[in-house]
């Protein structure tokens, strides 16, 4: 079964609006899965979807499309760690 969006278009996504200086915010599958299944955990727990025209849909499917969306970002944790956290975008949220 393959994914839609991919891995890699979803990482040339996520990356896309960083400062050149910066070193990637993500450089592997780990971080999208890891975000991914915080959001769709978050849907299983009753938050609402950012984005509609999905309604049936499994929660992964859903928080997948919002991270390729940007209405939900993977940022990195203070200590600079493998593991993304997941932040909701208010300025996201209004468009």
């Amino acid at each position: 079964m393959m994914m839609h969006p991919s891995y890699k278009e979803m990482i040339t996504k996520i990356n896309k609006d960083q400062d050149i200086d910066e070193a990637p915010l993500v450089t592997s599958r780990y971080s999208i899965v890891i975000a991914a299944a915080k959001r769709a955990r978050q849907l299983i727990a009753g938050e609402e979807p950012y984005i509609t025209g999905m309604e049936g849909e499994k929660p992964l499917s859903v928080a997948v499309q919002e991270i390729y969306e940007g209405k939900v970002h993977i940022l990195r944790d203070d200590e600079q760690t493998e593991n993304a956290k997941i932040a909701e975008s208010i300025a996201d949220m209004e468009d």
